[in-house]
């Protein structure tokens, strides 16, 4: 007889995973949206302090709105997104999303305030800062820590892989122990840790993504985001490709990939992003990628068809599952 999926009752959203709609319902009660962010900082890989160039995979841009001239206040930001996504996603409540480049490169006062400006903002309840493990020091960590005191603060931080010679290949410009001390930094701080990683980087194995991905499942996270990698024009990476192609994962691969990367997570790691969109004008290779809502109901498909799910490897979603009886409702606003 097939055995039927244990559902955590924290996805409420009725995925086969936890998704941040289930998460924001299960912490807000509504709905909730990450508004992106651009407040005009640099990197230490581009501007000289780690290396130049950055990230081998990186376009180097910023945000389209950085591209449109002078970048409007924070505030003004956040405005704009609320109205569209009020209007588009019929969201109430909104987290602050600094994207752009690394949002915790600058003096600690500086910090300070373009954070308190955006939590100034009427109806924002929370920041998401994304950054790199070599741009957190215990400043920024008790800044943060302050604001995660009294509300909603996530740390991104770019891992992508855990391979030596994957991240020297990216040009990332640290290593795997300078992540861990970034990770250990946050302990007891009361900021949740969000990762993000690629599958499909070059020279990688099947095998050696997973190695990733048990890693990643022993860290103390509270959420993850998996991209596919992307090829965009005017990035070193895509100019080696063009010199020398290397292999890329079609749909089928990275579909199963993604699946056994969440097979081995804890099942109460919000599941922030499963697949990566780039800018459609320098966007080039893998064109399955364009599509990212058919690249979710494949993985959807996959993971009802294979009757697995997020945590069914790991011994927290395994062992000892959570007595659900049945399938949770999905979540309607």
């Amino acid at each position: 007889m097939k055995k039927t999926p244990l559902f955590h009752p924290l996805w409420v959203a009725g995925k086969r995973y936890y998704d941040l709609k289930s998460y924001f319902h299960n912490r807000f009660g509504t709905r909730v949206y990450k508004i992106s962010l651009d407040a005009g900082f640099t990197c230490p890989n581009r501007d000289g302090r780690v290396a130049t160039g950055g990230c081998s995979y990186c376009d180097g841009r910023g945000s389209a709105l950085r591209r449109q001239g002078p970048l409007p206040s924070i505030t003004r930001q956040l405005e704009d997104g609320k109205r569209l996504y009020r209007r588009l996603r019929k969201a109430s409540k909104f987290i602050a999303y600094f994207q752009t480049f690394t949002n915790t490169y600058a003096p600690v006062a500086r910090l300070r305030a373009l954070y308190d400006e955006a939590l100034a903002v009427p109806d924002v309840v929370g920041l998401a800062i994304g950054t790199r493990p070599d741009a957190v020091d215990r400043r920024v960590v008790d800044l943060l820590s302050a604001y995660a005191a009294d509300g909603e603060v996530w740390l991104e931080y770019g891992l992508q892989s855990i391979h030596a010679a994957t991240l020297a290949r990216l040009n990332r410009g640290h290593d795997l122990e300078c992540f861990a001390a970034a990770v250990e930094l946050l302990r007891g701080s009361g900021i949740k840790l969000c990762v993000h990683v690629i599958l499909g980087l070059p020279g990688e194995t099947p095998a050696m993504m997973l190695e990733t991905a048990a890693y990643v499942a022993s860290l103390p996270l509270q959420g993850i985001k998996i991209h596919t990698l992307l090829l965009l024009e005017g990035t070193p990476l895509y100019e080696e490709y063009r010199r020398q192609p290397f292999p890329l994962l079609d749909r089928e691969e990275y579909v199963r990939l993604v699946a056994a990367f969440l097979e081995r997570l804890p099942p109460a790691v919000v599941v922030q992003r499963l697949t990566a969109e780039g800018y459609r004008d320098i966007f080039r290779a893998p064109d399955w990628a364009r599509n990212k809502l058919q690249v979710l109901q494949q993985l959807a498909d996959y993971l009802a068809a294979a009757d697995t799910w997020q945590g069914k490897k790991h011994p927290a979603g395994s062992a000892s599952p959570p007595p659900v009886a049945a399938r949770p409702e999905p979540v309607r606003y």
